[in-house]
């Protein structure tokens, strides 16, 4: 079982202007349990909420050298309304972000030495809702790597959420979800959920 899932807030200043929200000088890491992990292509929306959002990301996993050795299609699912309410109040975003089956993952795709830089992009139920390029991030793959082993006890299988563009919204059980992302040297990454 993974044991950690290290994600980085509002690393695409599109994404950050959306919800309001200024961009940050440094990389803003927050942790979802690793057992909110799940490899299945559906997953349940919580009872807790009315207002699930989707937020596509590329993950990247920690090797054994602690190098990335990995790539993934990810979901970082976010109650909104809650996460709002605890911003509000000055209170970790724990209750909004790390819930049972709150971060789907693709299957893995082994990564060359060099990072390449994909675009990736989701579609709910055929509409495209999200459209991003890794080289649009605040902070680049390298930056955050060396940022998070710095500062957390990261171990080998870890897995690092690298950040969503504008589009996020809100998910309705029965909705059926499609995100692909492409390499500009033509590795490909594709991953299809349904929401119960």
């Amino acid at each position: 079982m993974i044991q950690n899932v290290w994600a980085v807030g509002r690393n695409y200043s599109d994404h950050a202007k959306e919800l309001g929200n200024s961009v940050p000088e440094n990389p803003l890491i927050f942790l979802k349990a690793g057992s909110t992990v799940t490899l299945k292509d559906e997953f349940s929306l919580p009872t807790h909420s009315d207002d699930i959002h989707h937020e596509l990301e590329i993950a990247l996993r920690f090797g054994p050298d602690l190098e990335f050795d990995a790539a993934h299609l990810a979901l970082d699912l976010t109650a909104r309304d809650l996460q709002n309410k605890l911003k509000a109040a000055g209170q970790p975003w724990t209750l909004a972000k790390s819930f049972k089956e709150s971060c789907p993952l693709s299957k893995p795709m082994p990564l060359p030495p060099s990072i390449p830089h994909f675009e990736f992009e989701l579609k709910v139920n055929g509409e495209v809702r999200q459209r991003g390029n890794t080289r649009d991030m605040v902070f680049d793959f390298e930056t955050l790597r060396r940022y998070v082993l710095e500062r957390f006890p990261v171990c080998p299988g870890d897995i690092l959420l690298t950040g969503t563009p504008a589009g996020v919204a809100r998910l309705n059980r029965g909705d059926k979800i499609l995100a692909t992302a492409r390499s500009v040297a033509g590795h490909e990454l594709r991953a299809m959920w349904r929401v119960l």
